[in-house]
């Protein structure tokens, strides 16, 4: 492969002209063109606005923006293209029209041209069947907006020349970017893994078990993510990813874990995709979301007896720590923690489970259900984060009130949830931490770039496998192991590689020794 110095760009839509932006400034040489003659010059002129706009907030030299726009040609024909080293496509996302355009591209390159596609679904080594020198197809996926989002994706097809993918690394990192290599498969690596928190967060609330502000409360407050779900799914619009969502499950043969919701079939036929629309799971005011307002926290009952179940000895660890703070420290609660082996008649009764509900615990360790209140601790119980309570359906009103009371005594946020294997959290977080493990299983990528590709591609927290180290891989298996004993539902089925890691006491970011 040449070195390259000459960059063409198929599509002069948002992505195409991002890719055009940051090539630019990277000091390549840029050929634009779309098949809309009209698009290529409004791109452009996007562009100087963009570049004249770093300049006026100091972020770029008036003479280094002047130069990066002359580096950008309008093309009127695929032929202009001729001299360049490399050609990405950015185009519609169908299959058709994208083999159409590469093989009018190999008509026009030479050999050692490089064809890439910036494809977020489509399999990179169907695009290259139909080219003469599959070889050097490669995908080169970029994220929305191209200039912020520093991720790309550069997958092998299966007929790919590694050289090619070696080559668009090189690119990626000197235009800024950080790049991660990806086998081809559906989804390639940050679809596949983002996965876990949509649709595990679609069928929580298609299970009445909290509603959609609230699952993102937990997510944000309690579990550290920068939005939840719902808010995600808002912001990217159902027509974008409810589509994304049906193709991974059908191309992985109707795999359980990534498993629709038809929550989003019937607000995508509605019209309520989202921001762009005004509404979609929040409604929109001049662009803000309107989130209702939290019912003040009832005032906690005197003298209340409380006692914790022991059968989970981390979490019950928790939740004393916490309640031995709320009585000893300054806030002085007027609360009784029993330590007697049973639950007193007159107490409030605790129970701390991993991947199990509330009814769950009742039964298995012969609680009285009016009185028993979950608690989940997997997350910690620090002082300002979000708490999360869950009650069974025989959990009476009075001793649901007192928990609430009694966990946001300090002033901490409480959400209570109805009965579910694993809260909220526990959910989320361990299918995220499952399917990437799986990913690493079928090694799509490396650990090391499945964690960058998702920390720089969805915005988490960390890395899928670095958040299942911190929170403990042996929890999130134990979580997995009992969500699928209690619901009998495949998708929460551990992956092979989560459960020898734990086994074998090794770290999920490490890779395989063999």
């Amino acid at each position: 492969m040449k070195p390259i110095e000459t960059v063409g760009v198929v599509g002069a839509g948002a992505m195409g002209r991002g890719i055009a932006q940051i090539a630019a400034q990277a000091g390549l040489s840029v050929r634009l063109f779309d098949t809309n003659v009209d698009a290529v010059q409004a791109a452009r002129a996007s562009l100087q606005q963009t570049w004249d706009k770093l300049v006026q907030k100091g972020k770029m030299e008036p003479a280094a923006a002047d130069a990066a726009l002359r580096r950008v040609i309008a093309c009127a024909a695929l032929e202009d293209l001729a001299d360049c080293q490399l050609v990405v496509e950015a185009i519609v996302e169908r299959l058709d029209v994208k083999r159409e355009v590469f093989g009018k591209l190999e008509a026009v390159v030479a050999d050692d041209c490089i064809l890439a596609s910036n494809t977020s679904s489509l399999s990179i080594t169907a695009i290259a069947t139909g080219c003469r020198l599959p070889g050097r197809v490669a995908g080169f996926h970029f994220f929305n907006p191209v200039p912020l989002m520093k991720v790309v994706e550069v997958i092998d097809g299966l007929r790919g020349d590694p050289a090619a993918g070696d080559a668009l690394m090189d690119l990626a990192r000197r235009m800024g970017h950080t790049p991660v290599r990806a086998r081809d498969m559906p989804g390639f690596i940050v679809n596949h893994a983002g996965r876990g928190l949509n649709t595990e967060g679609l069928r929580i609330a298609q299970e009445s078990v909290a509603p959609f502000d609230q699952v993102d409360a937990i997510m944000r407050e309690q579990a550290g993510f920068r939005m939840g779900p719902f808010e995600l799914m808002d912001l990217t619009a159902l027509d974008v990813s409810h589509p994304v969502m049906e193709s991974i499950y059908r191309q992985f043969f109707d795999e359980a874990r990534f498993r629709p919701s038809p929550l989003t079939t019937v607000r995508l036929a509605g019209g309520l995709v989202g921001r762009k629309a005004g509404e979609g799971f929040y409604r929109y005011v001049d662009g803000q979301k309107q989130a209702p307002a939290e019912a003040a926290a009832p005032a906690l009952p005197g003298r209340l007896k409380v006692w914790v179940s022991h059968v989970h000895p981390h979490g019950q660890e928790c939740a004393l720590g916490l309640l031995k703070q709320l009585k000893s420290g300054p806030l002085q609660a007027d609360i009784e923690l029993s330590t007697a082996s049973e639950a007193p008649d007159d107490a409030l009764i605790v129970v701390t489970p991993y991947g199990e509900d509330v009814s769950t615990a009742v039964y298995t360790q012969g609680l009285d259900p009016a009185r028993t209140v979950g608690v989940d601790t997997f997350n910690g119980l620090k002082a300002g984060q979000r708490r999360t309570l869950m009650v069974s359906p025989a959990t009476e009103p009075r001793w649901r009130v007192a928990a609430h009371a009694l966990f946001a005594a300090d002033g901490a946020a409480v959400s209570v949830v109805q009965d579910s294997p694993g809260f909220v959290a526990q959910r989320i977080i361990a299918c995220i931490v499952n399917i990437a493990a799986d990913i690493a299983q079928q090694q799509i990528a490396t650990p090391e770039d499945i964690d960058q590709a998702v920390r720089l591609g969805l915005g988490y927290p960390m890395g899928p496998l670095a958040l299942g180290d911190a929170l403990g891989a042996a929890r999130i298996l134990e979580i997995l192991r009992n969500m699928q004993r209690v619901t009998g539902d495949p998708r929460y089925r551990p992956s092979l590689w989560l459960q020898r890691r734990v086994q074998l006491g090794l770290s999920l970011q490490a890779k395989s020794l063999a």
